[in-house]
């Protein structure tokens, strides 16, 4: 008889918010999509890209005009030097990249930190490595880190800390000190750290994001996972990619050569092209996106929604125990049903959820959809 590897793991709550959101025709804010298109230029270099014949396998560690356009972003917005051979590597989104560096450095007996609430992929990949996940709360409603609770869960057996800033699904971020912090609990030790940094380049009243890149001592022992798809509206081209030493990219390429060995080759050029061509795209996204933070918290104000803040990522999440005792998760299907509007159970994103009543609402998208969406929330 099978025995699964995974026997807490079912279908993603996003697949299936999304499908009922399709069934019953309600607005989608659930999953972390924009319903908007990226740069036309972006897409005309890959039509062109894929015209001119780049539509074989890429190199395995991605294109080299994509890593150096890469390394020269990274010192610009960050201070550090990258070596584009040996430290970065391109990946098939993100969620590869997180997967690979897991695997790159987990075995099994291991432990491996997560700050709850954590995204979905986090646990099934380390419980995959045969390691551990142990599982930190952040604290509401800010969900800053409680660093001695974290020193407290560090044993011998510790082996990589997960950071994610901005967060999903709590748009919380952390800042210089908190960097500083972690590498005082880490130093002389031989923990390592993976750095979800997807929502780089969506951060909010004029804070300044805080890449483990820009920590010269953290960023010695770090994996630094960043995506193109949320930068540039393309979440279904899935193309991220890793920073490490060239040590932790040795390992990272060992699993990634065997995963997916080698990404979207037409869109790596498209990117490489398009990234020199134009960082104002990605220098003005933080005031893009707050502009739609914004709209839509003014659009829910006369809403029983309590709004909690939001420092980064394109997530808001709202208190509905106005409107229900419901469990987040029946909340969310009925609100579905009745009301029409999809959103995701924060309670997906913890081991043991909270005594809360808090959904996540998606603000990455156009000004139509969130007006729709405020007009069938504000109504209930």
């Amino acid at each position: 008889m099978l025995v699964s590897k995974l026997p807490k793991v079912g279908t993603t709550i996003f697949t299936v918010m999304s499908q009922l959101a399709a069934q019953h025709r309600a607005v989608n804010l659930g999953q972390g999509f924009p319903d908007f298109e990226g740069p036309s230029a972006l897409h005309e270099a890959l039509a062109r890209h894929t015209r001119e014949g780049k539509n074989q396998y890429a190199p395995m560690t991605g294109i080299p005009a994509l890593r150096e356009a890469i390394a020269r972003k990274t010192e610009r917005l960050y201070g550090r030097v990258v070596d584009a051979n040996s430290e970065i590597t391109v990946t098939s989104g993100a969620s590869e990249a997180l997967f690979a560096a897991i695997h790159a450095v987990a075995r099994a007996g291991d432990e491996v930190i997560v700050l709850d609430p954590c995204y979905d992929s986090y646990e099934p990949a380390i419980e995959l490595a045969g390691a551990r996940a142990i599982h930190v709360p952040l604290t509401p409603p800010h969900f800053g880190v409680d660093w001695q609770r974290l020193r407290d869960a560090i044993t011998p057996r510790t082996r990589l800390i997960m950071i994610n800033t901005p967060h999903n699904p709590t748009g919380a971020t952390l800042s210089a000190d908190d960097l500083d912090t972690l590498a005082e609990i880490l130093r002389n030790t031989s923990i390592l750290v993976l750095s979800d940094e997807v929502y780089e380049h969506i951060i909010f009243d004029g804070r300044e994001h805080q890449s483990v890149l820009r920590h010269p001592e953290l960023a010695e022992r770090s994996f630094a996972v960043s995506s193109f798809g949320k930068t540039y509206h393309i979440t279904g081209w899935k193309i991220g990619y890793c920073i490490a030493p060239p040590a932790l990219s040795a390992e990272f390429r060992k699993v990634h050569q065997y995963l997916t060995f080698c990404t979207f080759n037409a869109a790596q050029w498209a990117l490489a092209e398009y990234l020199d061509a134009d960082p104002q795209h990605y220098l003005d996204l933080p005031a893009f996106y707050q502009q739609k933070r914004d709209y839509f918290a003014a659009a829910l104000a006369p809403s029983k929604f309590q709004l909690l803040p939001v420092a980064g990522a394109y997530f808001q999440l709202a208190d509905y125990s106005a409107l229900s005792s419901e469990n987040d998760f029946d909340f969310c299907r009925r609100l579905i049903a009745e009301h029409g509007v999809a959103a995701i159970p924060v309670s997906a994103f913890y081991e043991t959820p909270p005594a809360q009543s808090i959904i996540r609402f998606c603000f990455a998208k156009t000004q139509a959809t969130l007006d729709a969406a405020a007009e069938r929330l504000c109504a209930i």
